[in-house]
């Protein structure tokens, strides 16, 4: 099946052209010899973003790549001015960014219901009236309206949620997401990563928040390695980062120092951001190993949660220590 979850997508934009602005006399049944009235071309439409919290990717975009706005009316005689084009909406996931095909931001709309006006379309033209005066009685010449250059763009998906779940394929991230919230990710007992980054919603008394299961990321991933490196982008919206070392791992240290690394090597603020470590499937380990793996990591100045998602015990402790952090 297909991958539904499209979260980069190149399109190709052009707002609407200027019209052109009219050569026009005035002529009436005992007037032969009547002064300009050319009226002004209508504008060309813009090519408009808005936020819409109700979609998750840009699957709707995949077979409708090409976003041409109306071009403006030509003005008309007796002064009227040419009808503008109609504006080109395009509604896009929150948390969307656009880069031109230099890679460069144009724009990111990040809040609901948000608009931005991604192209303008052209001015229309001045009629001939415009450029009457005392020298020139009968001017015979109008603007044309101004032409716009059609652009393709690129639209990227950075999703907004309060906390991100890093960590190696098959430690638990989804099965966690699935317990804490309502979201239902595929669950499986395999060695390979999930393809979609999934979100849900954690409810805290009468607050909540979103936490978000980002596919698993390997060694080298930041690389090119693996599917963690395609996904890496939307760990930089979450402002806390939960990595889950699921308690079969033989070296905890060396894989949390390897997941350090990958965020390191694609964005080095991303280590600056507020995080939590969580030591998934607890309740495979004694209370001995657990005093271990607790001592190794006070080492390095990270405090640790255990959890298993399982038996449920120590998710109530993680989930307040998580709304802790995102309130700091």
């Amino acid at each position: 099946m297909e991958n539904s979850f499209v979260d980069y997508i190149k399109i190709y934009c052009k707002s609407g052209d200027g019209g052109s602005g009219c050569i026009h006399f005035y002529r009436d049944k005992y007037i032969t010899r009547g002064g300009p009235d050319g009226g002004t071309g209508g504008k060309g439409g813009d090519i408009i973003l808005k936020g819409n919290s109700q979609l998750h990717t840009f699957l709707h975009l995949r077979y409708h790549k090409h976003w041409i706005a109306k071009s403006g009316s030509p003005g008309k005689g007796n002064n009227i001015t040419g009808a503008n084009g109609k504006d080109l909406l395009i509604e896009v996931p929150i948390g969307t960014v656009v880069k031109d095909e230099n890679k460069n931001i144009i724009l990111e709309i990040t809040k609901n219901f948000q608009k931005k006006i991604l192209f303008e379309g052209g001015k229309g033209g001045k009629g001939n009236v415009f450029f009457k005066n005392s020298v020139y009685q009968t001017p015979y010449y109008a603007q044309p309206g101004v032409k716009t250059k059609g652009n393709w763009i690129f639209l990227e998906l950075k999703i907004l949620a309060d906390v991100g779940f890093i960590g190696f394929p098959n430690t638990g991230k989804s099965t966690l997401l699935s317990v804490i919230t309502k979201a239902k990710p595929k669950i499986g007992n395999f060695p390979f990563t999930t393809k979609a980054p999934h979100i849900g919603v954690v409810y805290v008394d009468f607050n909540s928040f979103l936490a978000a299961d980002i596919p698993g990321i390997i060694d080298k991933a930041s690389e090119g390695k693996g599917l963690g490196h395609y996904f890496l982008r939307h760990i930089e919206r979450n402002s806390v980062l939960l990595f889950l070392i699921s308690s079969d791992t033989k070296n905890k240290k060396k894989e949390y120092f390897i997941l350090l690394n990958e965020l390191k090597k694609f964005n080095l603020n991303l280590l600056n951001k507020k995080r939590l470590l969580a030591i998934s499937k607890s309740d495979l380990i004694n209370d001995e190993k657990k005093n271990k793996i607790k001592e190794d990591f006070l080492k390095l100045k990270e405090n640790v949660v255990f959890i298993s998602s399982f038996t449920k015990k120590g998710l109530p402790e993680l989930v307040e220590k998580l709304w802790k952090l995102i309130k700091l």
